[in-house]
C-alpha cells in the first residue's frame, strides 16, 4: 500500500483538508483536497480530485449540502468518505495547521498529552484559531487513536528573528512571561523561502520581502531564507488591515473604548477581529475583489488604505533588512489582484521597483522590467505541502519508515 498523509486545517465553522500520497519518486503528491464548511448549521461538503500538479485542481468529485453540528460530525463524514475512496492508501499521519506554538516550539511536533497541555495555554493568544485546531486533534484521536498526529505551527518559522525584533519596550518581566513578537503565516513563508531559488537563483539568499496578502494579511522580511522581521506580532490581529481584522491600532484606542464608551473586553475583541479591516472601512465587504468592483467612495478608500499600509510596511521591512533585492506577492490578493499589486509597486518605485504593466496583468511570475533594480514576483504559496512534508518526516521517523522524501515543492 502507498503511504499517505491527511492535512487538516480546522476553523471555527469549517475543516479544510487534503490527501497527499507518496509517489514512486519519493515526493508527496496531492490527490484530493476539499472542505466541510457551515459546521453548526446547514453545511457543504466539497472534494476535488487533483491532477499530478500539486497546484492544479480538477473537477469536483463531490459537492453536496450536509448538516453538521460539531467538528466531530464533520470528521466522521470525512473519514467515512476517505475509507470508501482510498483503500489503496495507508495513512501514516495527520498533519494539522496550528496557528500558535509559542516560544516552546520552533518546529513541528508529534502530539501527545504534554504538548496538548502546552498548546491549550496559548488559546488566549489566538482565540479565533487555537481552540478549533485542538478540537480537531482531540476528535481525530478519538476516531483514530493509532494515527500519528503532527502539529505544524504558523509561528515556528519566525523563531529566527533577532531579539530586537521580538521584544516590546515594556518591563522585561513581561517578555519572560511570553509577551513578545511571535509572527504568523510561517508555513506560507517557509514554502516561499524554499522555492525562492527556483525563481531568483542566488538572489534568493539576499534581502527579500514576502507579502502574504489575503483575508488574513502579513509581510515578512527574509535574509538568507530566514525570517528577520514580520508585521504580525503578539497575535494575528496586529500589522496590516485584513478582511475583518483591524491590524495595528493605538493601544489607547482599546482603553478609550472601554473607559469612555463602556465596551466590554468581549465587545472590543469582536470589533477588532470581526467588524474591522476592509469590511469595517468600506461598510460593504471584506472581499477585495468585491471592493475593487465597486465605485462606492468607501470601497475605494478601503482599497487605498490597504495599499498604503502595505507600502508603508514595505519601507519599514526594507529598513530592517538594510535594503531590498526582491519583493514577492502571494496568497489570495497577492496572487489574483493585479491592480492591487500595481498600486503597491508604484508606491515602491523609490525602492527600485519598476513594474512591467503587461507582465503584471498577465499574472506572470516576474512582474518587473528586466532592468528593475528590485525584482517583484508572484509566487503561489502552498502551506498544505509544507504541513504534509513535516508530518511525513516526523511520522516516518516514529514508525521506522526508511524512505526519506526527495526535495520537492
Amino acid at each position: 500500500m502507498e503511504h499517505a498523509i491527511l492535512v487538516l486545517n480546522a476553523g471555527s465553522s469549517s475543516i479544510k483538508f487534503a490527501v497527499y500520497r507518496r509517489s514512486n519518486k519519493n515526493t508527496l503528491d496531492v490527490l484530493y483536497r476539499g472542505e466541510i464548511d457551515g459546521i453548526g448549521q446547514q453545511g457543504r461538503f466539497v472534494i476535488q480530485k487533483t491532477s499530478e500538479s500539486v497546484t492544479t485542481s480538477g473537477a469536483f468529485l463531490l459537492d453536496e449540502k450536509i448538516s453538521v453540528i460539531k467538528h466531530e460530525d464533520a470528521l466522521l463524514i470525512l473519514f467515512d468518505w476517505i475509507e470508501q475512496h482510498t483503500s489503496e492508501l495507508q495513512f501514516i499521519a495527520a498533519g494539522h495547521r496550528v496557528v500558535h506554538g509559542g516560544i516552546d516550539f520552533s518546529g513541528p511536533v508529534i502530539m501527545d498529552a504534554k504538548v496538548e497541555t502546552q498548546l491549550e495555554k496559548l488559546i488566549p493568544l489566538a482565540p479565533l484559531h487555537q481552540p478549533h485546531h485542538l478540537a480537531a486533534i482531540r476528535t481525530l484521536h478519538q476516531l483514530k487513536p493509532e494515527m500519528v498526529q503532527v502539529a505544524c505551527f504558523d509561528t515556528a518559522f519566525h523563531r529566527s528573528m533577532p531579539l530586537v525584533e521580538q521584544i516590546y519596550a515594556i518591563p522585561r518581566i513581561f517578555f519572560k512571561t511570553g509577551i513578545r513578537h511571535y509572527g504568523f503565516h510561517g508555513l506560507s513563508y517557509e514554502y516561499i523561502a524554499r522555492v525562492l531559488p527556483d525563481y531568483l537563483d542566488k538572489a534568493a539568499q539576499g534581502r527579500v520581502i514576502v507579502a502574504h496578502l489575503g483575508h488574513g494579511a502579513s509581510m515578512c522580511a527574509l535574509k538568507d531564507g530566514k525570517s528577520m522581521a514580520t508585521t504580525m506580532t503578539f497575535t494575528p490581529l496586529d500589522g496590516l488591515p485584513m478582511g475583518t481584522r483591524s491590524g495595528s491600532v493605538d493601544p489607547a484606542v482599546v482603553l478609550y473604548l472601554q473607559r469612555e464608551k463602556g465596551m466590554t473586553v468581549e465587545a472590543v475583541s469582536d470589533l477588532l477581529h470581526n467588524q474591522s479591516g476592509l469590511l469595517g472601512m468600506s461598510g460593504i465587504s471584506s472581499d477585495m475583489q468585491e471592493l475593487l468592483a465597486s465605485d462606492h467612495p468607501h470601497a475605494v478608500e478601503a482599497v487605498e488604505l490597504f495599499v498604503y499600509r502595505v507600502a508603508r510596511e514595505l519601507g519599514s521591512l526594507a529598513a530592517a533588512l538594510g535594503g531590498l533585492d526582491a519583493l514577492v506577492f502571494t496568497a489570495g490578493i497577492g496572487e489574483h489582484a493585479p491592480s492591487v499589486r500595481a498600486k503597491i509597486c508604484h508606491a515602491a518605485t523609490w525602492l527600485g521597483v519598476c513594474l512591467d504593466e503587461i507582465a503584471n496583468q498577465r499574472n506572470e511570475s516576474r512582474i518587473t522590467e528586466a532592468n528593475s533594480p528590485v525584482s517583484a514576483w508572484v509566487i503561489p504559496t502552498n502551506e498544505e505541502l509544507i504541513i504534509a512534508q513535516q508530518a511525513y518526516t516526523l511520522a516516518s521517523a516514529r514508525l521506522d519508515i526508511e524512505q526519506p522524501l526527495a526535495d520537492s515543492h
